[in-house]
Order: structure tokens, then sequence, then C-alpha cells
């Protein structure tokens, strides 16, 4: 495992704010490269504690890409900064999205992965505020452009959302169902949803309204798990999942 020091000089910086990210932690492959996937942290935590979980799955084909997200005032935390990858104030179909930070972030993340060989599979994942980053970064593939307009440069095989939520859910399906390539790629699209029901921090229920937008929306390969007893983090259960939906998903 080893890191680099990234910002957002390489393309995700916006006209009215700028945040520099933190720390991008890399576990490398044991075996051969055959796919890379992005693993977004989520409120308050950094890069590191994921990287460390990741390494030990029995994933050896998969390179793992940490990064950390800007150190930003959040709302939802009455202005105190800490790292998030976009300001959120409240869990409500009525809170507006902040989606300048979530372009920021997503191009970010398109921009680690856009280094990375051609024959290599890409996705994203992630666990709370890192699964709605992965989730938006999956609506902005689908409709090849990030909500600012900018084209989305990358091309996603697979999306994992762990204890998240879609932000935007309420206009999803209008902007990709207004376009036949978006609709394509939204059906092409493989994403697994798992969400605990014991979840104090992102009730179930948005995990649910998550995966209910995003099938409206026209994506078709999908799946939704749901743990009972779980609250806001993973158990070895819901990873050993994960690698086996990455294995069937990524013919590892």
């Amino acid at each position: 495992m080893n890191y680099t020091n990234s910002s957002v000089g390489s393309g995700s910086r916006t006209g009215r704010r700028a945040f520099e990210f933190g720390r991008t932690y890399v576990v490398r492959p044991k075996g051969k490269h055959q796919a890379t996937i992005i693993w977004l942290h989520g409120l308050g935590d950094n890069g590191s504690s994921w990287s460390q979980l990741l390494e030990s799955l029995p994933l050896p084909n998969i390179k793992w890409i940490c990064p950390t997200a800007p150190t930003r005032p959040v709302a939802l935390l009455g202005g105190f900064p800490c790292t998030a990858w976009f300001d959120v104030g409240e869990l409500s179909e009525d809170c507006p999205d902040d989606f300048e930070g979530l372009d920021s972030s997503a191009a970010h993340i398109a921009n680690l992965l856009s280094t990375e060989p051609a024959d290599i599979k890409l996705g994203i994942g992630g666990f709370s505020m890192g699964a709605a980053t992965a989730l938006y970064s999956a609506t902005c593939f689908a409709l090849g452009k990030y909500g600012n307009g900018n084209p989305y440069p990358v091309n996603l095989m697979t999306i994992i959302g762990l204890s998240g939520w879609l932000p935007g859910a309420r206009n999803v399906r209008n902007k990709i169902q207004g376009s036949h390539e978006a609709a394509r790629r939204a059906a092409s699209l493989p994403i697994f949803l798992c969400h605990g029901l014991c979840d104090e921090v992102v009730p179930h229920k948005y995990g649910e309204r998550s995966n209910h937008a995003l099938s409206l929306a026209g994506f078709q390969n999908l799946a939704f798990k749901s743990y009972d007893g779980l609250g806001h983090y993973t158990v070895p259960k819901e990873m050993d999942e994960v690698c086996n939906w990455l294995n069937a998903r990524l013919g590892l």
C-alpha cells in the first residue's frame, strides 16, 4: 500500500470554490491486474481505514484506489469542517443537493480512473456518503456528463454502494429516459446496494428509495441487499457478498 497527494488542480476545480483533496491510498493487486476500483469513505473518515480492509479481501486481481475527501464545512454538523465529498444538510426529499460539490468529487474520481490502462475494468464503490458519491457517478456515466454539463470521461463497469443514498434521486428518471444513449448505458451498468435494517445514521428507507429511483430510471442490472441487525457499519458477511458480486460481474 502506498499513497500520493492529490488536489482539485487536475480538473476538479469549480468556479466559485475549491477544496483540496486529501491523501490517496493505493492497494496494489497481488495477482494479475484486471480491474481498478475507487473506494470512497464516509463523512469524517479518510482513505486509509478502508484501504486496510480492502487489502485483506480475497480479490488479488483488483487494484484499489482510496482517495480522501476534502475538508469542508458541513451543514449537517452546523458548519463544522470535516472530510466530506460534498456538503449535506439533512437526508430528506426537500433538502437541496450540493451538485457543485458532487461534480467536483465525481470529476476527481474520474480523473484518478482515467490514467488506468485501457484493458482494465473500472468501478467505483463506497460507504455512506462515499456510496452516495459512487451512485452520483453512476448517473453521470449514464448521462455522459456531469451535472454542470462537462463530459464524463470514463467507462464504468460496476458500482457498489453500502449504507448510502442517491443524490438528486427526484430528477434521475427524467434525465436518463430523455436520452436513448443514457438509457442504454444505465441498463448495462451493474449496481450492488447493501443496507442495514438497523441503520440509524442513513435509515434503511433511504437505501430502498434509492434502489427504487435507480430502477425507475432504467438501471436494470441492479441488486439490493438488506441485512438484519446491521447498523451504520459493515460486517464480514456483507463484504463476502461484495467479493462475490465483483468476481461475477467483472469476470475475475
